[in-house]
């Protein structure tokens, strides 16, 4: 009894692959879109059924890629799924290209619109800012100029005071020997 069941399945195979191979020839010939699903549909069976028929699916995909017959008289040109398909990657390769350009030239509008509207609000930073660098430079070295002269000064003064409190002594210990020799 077994072998009468495998014997039954796979005669319903093979009605079903030769069905699934007459569609897609004949879809082939008039022209027709060909898809996995639309000639599962067509033929009653199940898009697994192509799926584990490695073959058939391979013959389904080789025809959806394979170019519509054109009548030459027509002057039509045949266009291939593949075709179609790299247009339109080529399509969304440059959409993205674009996207991004676009996006980078908004950044840089906002920018510049943020730097002219921070100028004419009157707090950004004023615009000759090398003048500006050449003034903090100029006073920079002006302020070590000074620096310089005040420790001049105050090496002076250290000397003076000191000079002083010596004469000081000086002067105080002639006193203490004048006052001491005088009674």
């Amino acid at each position: 009894m077994s072998s009468a069941m495998s014997a039954g399945r796979e005669a319903d195979c093979d009605r079903r692959r030769q069905r699934v191979v007459k569609a897609v020839n004949t879809a082939a010939q008039k022209g027709s879109r060909i898809t996995v699903s639309g000639i599962a549909r067509q033929t009653g069976v199940d898009r697994t059924f192509l799926y584990r028929h490695r073959d058939l699916l391979a013959l389904v995909h080789a025809a959806e890629l394979e170019p519509a017959e054109q009548d030459p008289a027509s002057g039509a040109t045949a266009v291939s799924r593949a075709s179609l398909q790299a247009d339109l990657a080529n399509a969304q390769t440059r959409t993205v290209r674009l996207s991004t350009r676009i996006q980078q030239l908004e950044r840089r509008l906002s920018q510049e619109l943020g730097q002219q509207a921070w100028r004419e609000s009157g707090l950004g930073a004023p615009t000759d800012i090398d003048e500006l660098q050449r003034t903090i430079t100029r006073l920079e070295q002006r302020n070590v100029e000074l620096t310089e002269a005040l420790e001049e000064s105050q090496a002076d003064l250290m000397a003076a005071r000191e000079a002083n409190r010596e004469l000081t002594r000086t002067l105080n210990q002639r006193g203490q020997q004048g006052s001491r020799t005088t009674p």
